[in-house]
């Protein structure tokens, strides 16, 4: 804290957020939980908007769900992490499987909170991480490690095959998009998308689009 020209204590620099999240209700009350301790710059429905969004307004923290329009939390987590090494961020979702949970930290998180215990964690978790340290919701540390999480211990990595382009095609492929759509959102040719789309059926052992779509939504990269 530094002093005004009165000799008076000025108040401490209030932390910087943005929100991301598809469900707009939930939105509204986030926005209500969250503003108590920080200042919010920004709110985004889909991940495309919440990673420029990051990289205009230089937020302290971005809380994200998974399940988004256009572009994943995770993959949008990558993205903001990338270009903003400095912002925490923070997961607000429904999903429980312990990928998600891996994949999250992989992706740079530094907490991970269950949406429908939002109310009692999601203050220790702003607490916990604006201090440096990792919140992991009570209910998934006891479940998937025995244990609760040390405030400064990561939960184990989750390596995958696919890469961030690959999950970006598959998204946009399983949300309908055309090749020339995917084109265009990605700023590649039709024939690099095709490329992608082929690699990824190799990869996962399937054989068309209709797969491809059936795998996305059974492993929740399509929003709901």
């Amino acid at each position: 804290m530094s002093t005004n020209g009165e000799g008076l204590m000025d108040a401490p620099a209030r932390i910087r957020a943005v929100i991301a999240d598809d469900h707009c209700l939930f939105m509204e009350g986030m926005k209500r939980l969250i503003s108590m301790h920080c200042d919010i710059v920004g709110t985004v429905t889909n991940g495309r908007d919440v990673v420029s969004l990051a990289c205009e307004t230089g937020p302290e923290l971005v809380f994200l769900d998974i399940a988004m329009p256009l572009l994943n939390g995770i993959e949008a987590a990558r993205q903001i992490r990338k270009r903003n090494p400095a912002a925490k961020i923070i997961f607000v979702t429904m999903h429980f499987n312990r990928d998600y949970v891996r994949e999250a930290f992989e992706a740079g998180a530094s907490g991970y909170v269950m949406k429908h215990a939002a109310v009692s964690d999601l203050s220790a978790a702003i607490r916990e991480v604006q201090q440096g340290r990792y919140y992991l919701s009570p209910m998934i540390s006891e479940r998937f490690l025995g244990r609760t999480l040390e405030p400064n211990e990561s939960p184990s990595k989750l390596f995958s095959a696919l890469s961030p382009r690959q999950r970006e095609v598959l998204q946009l492929v399983a949300e309908g998009k055309s090749a020339k759509e995917i084109a265009a959102l990605l700023f590649i040719s039709v024939k690099t998308v095709e490329f992608h789309k082929k690699h990824l059926m190799d990869e996962l052992n399937l054989r068309n689009s209709a797969e491809l779509v059936r795998y996305a939504v059974e492993n929740g990269w399509v929003a709901s």
